[in-house]
C-alpha cells in the first residue's frame, strides 16, 4: 500500500494510512453497488440468473466486484501491483475458506456471506501492515489513471445507468423536480446564493421543470413519458452551462449530471417508443 513520504510527521503518516484504508472500503462498496446491476443484466441476457442466485456463486461475484473496485482505487493511488494483488486476494480468501464447509452443509447461507465479510477485515489489516513501509517519493499515477480520475463522475453516471439501456424505463414526472432541487440544495450548502441573481436563476429552473412535471402528470401516458425524457435531456444543457460557469455546484457534480441526464432522457424516450 502506498504510504506518506519520508520526513512527514508520524501523526500525518498514520492519518494518511487511515484515509487510504477508508478509501479502499469506499471503493469496495462502490464496486458492489455499481457492478452488481451489470451482473444482473448479463445473467438475464445469457439466461444465467439462476446460477447467479446461488449463494456460493453470489459470494464469489461479490468478491470480484469488491476486488475490481479495490484495483481501480489502488491503481489510481499508484500502489504497487504486489500490494494491489494481495489486497484483492483478501476479498476472495475469506469466502474460499468458508465455501467447503458450506458445500458440506456445515454452515448456512447467511453464515457464508456474513463470515466472509467479517474475515475480510483482518485479511485487509494484515496486507495493510505488510505494506506499511514509507516510500522515498510520492507515487506517479499512470497517465490513463489520471485521465480517468479527472472524468470519474462521467464513468460513475454511466455505470449507474448501464442497466437502463437493456431495460428502458419511463421515469415518473416527479423525478423532474429532483433535477433543479439538487442544484438548490448544493448551492445552499456551499453558500453560493449570496448573490441573489444566482438564487433567482435556480428558482426559475425549479419553476420550469416543476411546470413541466405538472403538465406531464396531467397528460396521457405516452405524452407524459415523452415530456419526462425531454425534461431530462434539457437538463443536460443546464448542467453544461453550470459546468462552464463553475459556480453553484462543483464541476464534478455537473459532469455526473450531464452523463446521467442524457442516459435517463434517451432511455426514457426509447421506453416510450418501444411501448
Amino acid at each position: 500500500m502506498t504510504e506518506m513520504t519520508v520526513g512527514v510527521p508520524r501523526r500525518w503518516a498514520g492519518w494518511g494510512r487511515t484515509r487510504h484504508l477508508a478509501g479502499m472500503v469506499v471503493a469496495m462498496v462502490a464496486g458492489m453497488v455499481l457492478l452488481g446491476p451489470l451482473w444482473r443484466v448479463g445473467g438475464d441476457l445469457l439466461s444465467g440468473a439462476g446460477v447467479l442466485a446461488r449463494p456460493d456463486v453470489g459470494a464469489l461475484v461479490m468478491a470480484t466486484n469488491m476486488a475490481l473496485g479495490m484495483v481501480a482505487w489502488m491503481w489510481y493511488r499508484g500502489d504497487a501491483w504486489a500490494a494491489t494483488g494481495e489486497m484483492s486476494a483478501a476479498m476472495y480468501v475469506p469466502f474460499l475458506l468458508l465455501l467447503p464447509p458450506w458445500w458440506a452443509g456445515w454452515v448456512g447461507d447467511d453464515a457464508l456471506l456474513l463470515g466472509g465479510h467479517l474475515l475480510m477485515v483482518p485479511a485487509m489489516a494484515l496486507v495493510a501492515l505488510r505494506h506499511r513501509h514509507p516510500v522515498a517519493a510520492p507515487p506517479r499515477r499512470h497517465p490513463v489513471a489520471a485521465a480517468v480520475a479527472r472524468r470519474w463522475p462521467v464513468g460513475l453516471a454511466l455505470l449507474m445507468t448501464a442497466d437502463l439501456w437493456f431495460a428502458p424505463t419511463v421515469f415518473s414526472p416527479w423525478t423532474l423536480l429532483v433535477l433543479p432541487g439538487g442544484y438548490l440544495v448544493l448551492g445552499a450548502w456551499r453558500r453560493r446564493f449570496g448573490d441573489r441573481r444566482q438564487l433567482a436563476v435556480q428558482l426559475v429552473g425549479l419553476a420550469v421543470w416543476g411546470g413541466l412535471a405538472a403538465v406531464a402528470l396531467a397528460a396521457p401516458a405516452g405524452v407524459a413519458g415523452t415530456l419526462v425524457g425531454l425534461g431530462w435531456l434539457g437538463h443536460a444543457g443546464w448542467d453544461l452551462w453550470h459546468h462552464r460557469a463553475d459556480g453553484v455546484v462543483p464541476r464534478g457534480y455537473a459532469q455526473w449530471c450531464i452523463a446521467l441526464d442524457v442516459a435517463v432522457g434517451v432511455t426514457t424516450l426509447l421506453a416510450v417508443t418501444s411501448g
